[in-house]
């Protein structure tokens, strides 16, 4: 995994944990970090059953984030969302990282919690596991109500990253974000294939 994302600015984690049984008690977002020489990682445990888990969120940057937080989803505990932000003012860039429930009513609630946590960025990234296709009808939704822009990965399956048929991993940016290049990479240690965008920020935000 750290060699796949040494070649990024950005990389976002799903279910690292943050030391506990499940991991050996090691801090996997840090020790990713470290390995592929980034220096800024920030991780946010959603899901902690005492000592035995303690798994999150997490983003590895080569930018300095001005600002870190997290929103713990509607629905059952244990679903989250990261929120990072790049810059200053108006020309500020917002990151986000969601892993969304596995019913169609739950991410219903959660992508309506998301419409309003995010209306007001307005230059925007989210990624994460959403759980649904590109054509599920609340995913959709989502897109109507939230103005972002789906990249080119819709046809491409992630799950379950030995045998690919669902494409439920997903990068979301806003209007004004060129897309210069999406890809699948191969197998990471993962039971998702990772998802490799190239963006192309407006000259005006380039300094974040």
């Amino acid at each position: 995994i750290a060699e796949l994302a040494r070649d990024f600015d950005l990389v976002g984690l799903q279910e690292a944990d943050a030391g506990s049984l499940r991991s050996g008690f090691l801090d996997q977002a840090a020790w990713l970090a470290e390995l592929a020489e980034f220096p800024y990682f920030t991780h946010h445990a959603n899901r902690r059953v005492g000592r035995i888990a303690s798994s999150g969120n997490s983003l590895l940057s080569r930018l300095p984030p001005v600002s870190a937080e997290n929103h713990p989803l509607p629905g059952l505990k244990g679903r989250g969302v990261l929120l990072v932000r790049f810059g200053e003012g108006n020309d500020s860039l917002s990151v986000a990282i969601a892993h969304l429930a596995l019913t169609a009513m739950g991410r219903r609630a959660q992508f309506d919690f998301l419409v309003e946590l995010l209306a007001s960025r307005r230059r925007m990234v989210l990624m994460g596991d959403f759980n649904c296709t590109s054509t599920a009808p609340e995913f959709r939704q989502f897109l109507r109500q939230s103005g972002l822009l789906a990249t080119n990965t819709a046809a491409a399956p992630t799950f379950p990253s030995w045998r690919p048929r669902r494409e439920i991993d997903h990068v979301l940016v806003s209007e004004g974000i060129r897309v210069l290049d999406c890809r699948i990479l191969g197998p990471a240690d993962s039971d998702h294939l990772p998802v490799a965008v190239e963006l192309e920020l407006p000259e005006v935000a380039k300094r974040v």
